[in-house]
């Protein structure tokens, strides 16, 4: 943990994007990674940080539940930023997971869903960084508007960096146009916030911009940025262990 963490945290709040990526590169190096899901936000911040670091390391949490295309975007980073984006998955295959919690989970408990196919692998990849990089932005939900662009991540402990966190909609998307990055072609659907197939709806007019995410339930997070622990049922902590599947 960096010694004077509060300090920075308090100034870090006056720096742009850039100068909160370049803190994070100078203090972290190679071990600080960027966690995507290649949203909008993910896009306009993984298009800053190659512009300073070009060595950049770049992880998304594959569900195998993922748009095809979303794995499309996945394939035009690599190719446009010249970096291998490293795809964690979760222990259970989807065919595994049917079997032993029975089909469409996410129908049924979404957050134990969520704990098996993204939660349990970002704590098994965090567990061997001391920095992780992330898009999110305060107006996005209740959950992340107290967000820091540097702070202490307690639940999975290490640095959490958020450089674009006092960014709105209308900033990523005006940064996206003006650099012309490519972005996923479900945003011009009505997608405004883009997960998995199965948890993820377009929005109608008048909605809120994560309504189509988990709808029908009372959730607006996966657990990935929640303060504390969304907790699953007791049966699927039993079945965290193990090692999580890898690929990149």
């Amino acid at each position: 943990m960096i010694e004077n963490l509060e300090e920075v945290q308090i100034l870090a709040e006056t720096w742009s994007a850039e100068e909160v990526l370049q803190w994070a590169f100078k203090n972290f190096g190679k071990r600080v990674e960027i966690a995507s899901g290649f949203g909008a936000e993910g896009m306009a911040l993984i298009d800053i940080a190659a512009r300073l670091n070009p060595d950049l390391r770049v992880f998304t949490i594959d569900t195998e539940f993922l748009f095809p295309e979303t794995y499309q975007l996945i394939e035009k980073v690599e190719k446009r930023y010249g970096i291998a984006v490293e795809r964690v998955r979760p222990r259970l295959t989807p065919e595994a997971q049917a079997e032993i919690y029975g089909p469409a989970l996410w129908a049924v408990k979404p957050d134990d869903c969520c704990a098996l196919r993204k939660v349990g692998p970002l704590k098994e990849k965090l567990a061997g960084l001391p920095a992780w990089i992330t898009a999110i932005r305060r107006d996005q939900t209740s959950a992340r508007a107290s967000a820091r662009k540097v702070e202490w991540d307690a639940k999975f402990q290490l640095v959490k960096i958020n450089p674009i966190a006092d960014w709105t909609t209308k900033d990523v998307w005006n940064y996206i146009f003006a650099h012309d990055i490519p972005y996923n072609p479900l945003h011009d659907a009505s997608f405004t916030s883009i997960g998995c197939t199965h948890c993820t709806r377009a929005i109608r007019p008048g909605e809120d911009a994560r309504a189509g995410r988990w709808s029908g339930f009372q959730k607006t997070e996966c657990g990935l940025h929640a303060e504390t622990e969304i907790a699953p049922s007791p049966l699927i902590q039993l079945n965290l262990g193990g090692e999580p599947r890898a690929e990149g």
